[in-house]
């Protein structure tokens, strides 16, 4: 599968529109660069921030000196709160009003009037981190077996795993893809509601600026979205060259899924459309700004259900090996990205491509709920849901697996 973006040439930095045609014509810039009045117009300080807390806050999963309480605060920022806890080991970040669980199932579009269902969502992951504490440290020197919790070897590496053999560490930060970057990214800062909201699509044709900024309301919206992608990159406006490396969230999966020559293309097709609709933008032209998100929104997506159905192939194959280790390490991960389908945005159908409801039966179906999980799951289930997870998207299993 390979997507193609239409770039207008000659392809030049965008100056900013000093008058709005009724349909003006766009043309992508070479890089992700705005400026108004020689200074930058672009901003996602938030949402490199929040990559940041992500970083720090997967690596304390991990180690089993830490408390439930810890954790928690490392998740909600408790120090944002005004609680005076310093969470994380960065100053910055504990000086940030910025948390993850306030974003988690936070999108205008799926869940501004479903707060039920965010609750839900946000109790997951604090049920997931109590888990993590209760079960698995404690059991950090005793040996993995069925109905116990504890170690096992993963080749040269060490897992650490519930009764059932789920890494909890690797469902929520596989999780927090969806539930945060993801969901943001589509259904909150691509999303029209929140582009057009208020007198913004007004502003944004008069250049009225955002309070005491340098970019309208609606220019910093889009902005948002690209943070949660590339908001780690050490070169922001050209951060293709180190896709993969700059966070533990969609940017690292975009740089394994481009590995794949079937979807080598994927990143720099969202970074153009990532590009031209912040140049419509500017230009006034919604139209053409749409058409990128939803090409955006497809992309990204996609991403989630590639990685949904690499590791379900990948588990299945290592448990017809032996290799129980490496096979509950794959399930783990698949765990967390079969988490993120639920905030996935079909442009066709402005839905998520698979539902709560849907989610959770196929996450009971991988934990094989009515036995010993992973340990006696069957690989012709795994490679049932691999198929059905495709089937929904635009690429087939051999594709993701050849």
């Amino acid at each position: 599968m390979k997507k193609g973006i239409l770039l207008l040439t000659p392809v030049v930095l965008i100056a900013l529109a000093c008058e709005r045609n009724t349909d003006p014509e766009v043309i992508a810039p070479a890089s992700y660069s705005f400026e108004r009045d020689g200074l930058t117009s672009v901003s996602y300080s938030g949402q490199s921030e929040r990559l940041a807390m992500g970083g720090e806050f997967g690596s304390a999963l991990k180690d089993d000196t830490k408390s439930a309480t810890d954790l928690a605060e490392m998740y909600a920022n408790e120090d944002a709160n005004g609680n005076d806890v310093d969470p994380f080991t960065n100053p910055v970040l504990n000086a940030s009003t910025k948390s993850l669980r306030s974003k988690t199932a936070d999108s205008y579009l799926y869940f501004s009037s479903n707060a039920s269902e965010a609750a839900q969502i946000k109790g997951d992951f604090d049920g997931w981190i109590q888990a993590q504490v209760d079960d698995v440290f404690p059991n950090f020197s005793t040996v993995a077996a069925a109905g116990t919790a504890g170690q096992i070897a993963d080749g040269s590496s060490v897992r650490y795993v519930n009764e059932a053999g789920l890494e909890y560490d690797q469902a929520i930060v596989k999780g927090l893809i969806g539930a945060v970057m993801g969901d943001q990214m589509m259904n909150n800062y691509l999303d029209p509601g929140v582009l057009d909201a208020g007198t913004n699509r007004e502003d944004n044709d008069n250049n009225v600026l955002a309070a005491d900024k340098n970019y309208t309301t609606m220019e910093h919206k889009w902005d948002e979205a690209y943070g949660y992608l590339f908001g780690g990159a050490a070169d922001g406006a050209n951060p293709l060259g180190t896709i993969g490396g700059d966070d533990s969230f969609l940017n690292k999966y975009f740089g394994r899924v481009i590995g794949d020559g079937d979807f080598s293309t994927m990143a720099q097709d969202v970074y153009d459309a990532l590009k031209l609709g912040r140049a419509a933008i500017v230009a006034g032209n919604y139209d053409v700004r749409d058409e990128q998100a939803a090409i955006i929104r497809e992309l990204v997506s996609e991403v989630i259900g590639i990685r949904s159905v690499y590791y379900l192939e990948a588990g299945a194959t290592a448990l017809d090996g032996g290799d129980m280790g490496g096979g509950f390490h794959d399930l783990s991960e698949g765990f967390g990205f079969i988490y993120s389908l639920q905030f996935t945005h079909n442009p066709d159908t402005e839905a998520p491509y698979f539902s709560r409801s849907e989610v959770n039966d196929m996450l009971e179906d991988l934990s094989n709920a009515s036995g010993n999980g992973f340990w006696d799951v069957s690989t012709t289930t795994l490679r049932t849901l691999s198929t059905d997870i495709a089937a929904r998207f635009d690429f087939t299993v051999d594709q993701v697996t050849n």
